[in-house]
C-alpha cells in the first residue's frame, strides 16, 4: 500500500514571516522600524500594514495634547439652549457626542449623546438636557495615547475632556482621534467628498480650519492670494518652511497677509491649521 504524500505545512502569517526575516534582534525602536521597512520592501507585508505598525509604535510617544481637538474648535452645547437649538446644532455638526457646559466651556456638566436626544424627541418627552447628560471623563493633556486607548476600551467611553495644568478645558479627544494615529484618517458618512468643503472650512469666529494637505493652488484660489507652489505643493509645506522646523501643535506664524496656527501635527508632518486673514 502506497504511503500518503506528506501534507504541506500551513501558510505562515505575515507576522511569522517578518519574525523569521529579521536579520537580528533589534536593539532599539529605530532598528525595529528599519527591520520592518526591509520586510515590507521584500514583500512580507503591505504598505498599509507597515503604516499601521509604525503608527501603533509611535502612539506610545504621543500625548493627548498632540492630537486633541483644541478648545476653540470644540462643538459644545450650553445647558440653557432650547431643544430646537440643540437639535439644530446636533444635526448641523454631524457629531454623535457633545460636551454640555454651563456659563463657559470650563464648566463642563456632562456629555450629551445624539442618540439619547433623538430618542427623547421620538418618544415625545420633555427633553431637558440635564436629564440626558452622561458623566464626562476628564484627563490631563500629558496622558499618553496608548494608555488612553486602553482606558477607552475598558470604560467603553468614546470621548474625554482634556484639561490643562490650571484645571481649565483645553479641548477634547475621542477614540477616533487616537485610532487615526494608527490607521490613518477615518472618514464616515458625515464627511463631505467635496474637497473645497472638507479641506478648507470656515468657523463661526471668522477663522478657517485648513487641512495641511490643501494644495497651494487651491488655497490661492479660495483666498485670492498668490503663494508660489514651485517649491511646496501644500499649505503645510509652506508653513513648515516658514517656521523653519517641523512644528508642534500650538505654534504660530504670520506671512503673506495670513496668520497660521498649527492645531494638529504628528512626528512627521502638520495635519491641520487654523488660518486667519489679516485685516488690511
Amino acid at each position: 500500500m502506497s504511503e500518503d504524500p506528506p501534507s504541506s505545512p500551513p501558510p505562515r502569517s505575515w507576522f511569522e514571516r517578518i519574525t523569521q526575516a529579521l536579520s537580528g534582534e533589534p536593539q532599539n525602536r529605530e532598528e525595529l522600524l528599519e527591520e520592518l521597512r526591509h520586510a515590507q520592501a521584500n514583500g512580507l507585508m503591505s504598505n498599509d500594514t507597515l503604516s499601521m505598525v509604525e503608527g501603533a509604535i509611535e502612539v506610545a510617544d504621543l500625548t493627548v495634547s498632540d492630537v486633541m481637538v483644541p478648545r476653540a474648535q470644540m462643538v459644545s452645547l450650553p445647558i440653557d439652549a432650547t431643544p430646537g437649538q440643540v437639535l439644530h446644532d446636533v444635526i448641523e455638526s454631524g457629531h454623535s457626542r457633545f460636551p454640555v457646559h454651563a456659563g463657559d466651556k470650563d464648566e463642563i456638566l456632562g456629555i450629551l449623546l445624539a442618540k439619547d436626544l433623538l430618542r427623547c424627541f421620538a418618544e415625545g418627552k420633555d427633553c431637558d438636557l440635564r436629564t440626558l447628560l452622561r458623566p464626562a471623563t476628564m484627563i490631563p493633556e500629558s496622558k499618553r495615547l496608548n494608555i488612553l486607548l486602553k482606558e477607552f476600551r475598558l470604560s467603553r467611553n468614546h470621548m474625554a475632556i482634556v484639561v490643562d495644568e490650571y484645571g481649565g478645558v483645553a479641548g477634547l479627544i475621542t477614540i477616533e482621534d487616537v485610532l487615526e494615529q494608527i490607521v490613518g484618517d477615518i472618514d464616515d458618512e458625515h464627511d463631505d467628498d467635496d474637497a473645497d468643503h472638507s479641506m478648507i472650512q470656515s468657523t463661526a469666529h471668522g477663522d478657517f480650519v485648513v487641512n495641511a494637505l490643501t494644495p497651494v493652488a487651491e488655497f490661492n484660489e479660495r483666498f485670492g492670494c498668490a503663494f508660489s507652489d514651485e517649491e511646496f505643493d501644500t499649505v503645510g509645506g509652506l508653513v513648515t518652511s516658514e517656521i523653519g522646523h517641523l512644528p508642534e501643535a500650538g505654534e504660530e506664524t504670520a506671512f503673506g497677509g495670513f496668520h497660521f496656527q498649527v492645531t494638529k501635527a504628528d512626528a512627521r508632518r502638520i495635519l491641520q491649521l487654523v488660518v486667519r486673514v489679516h485685516e488690511a
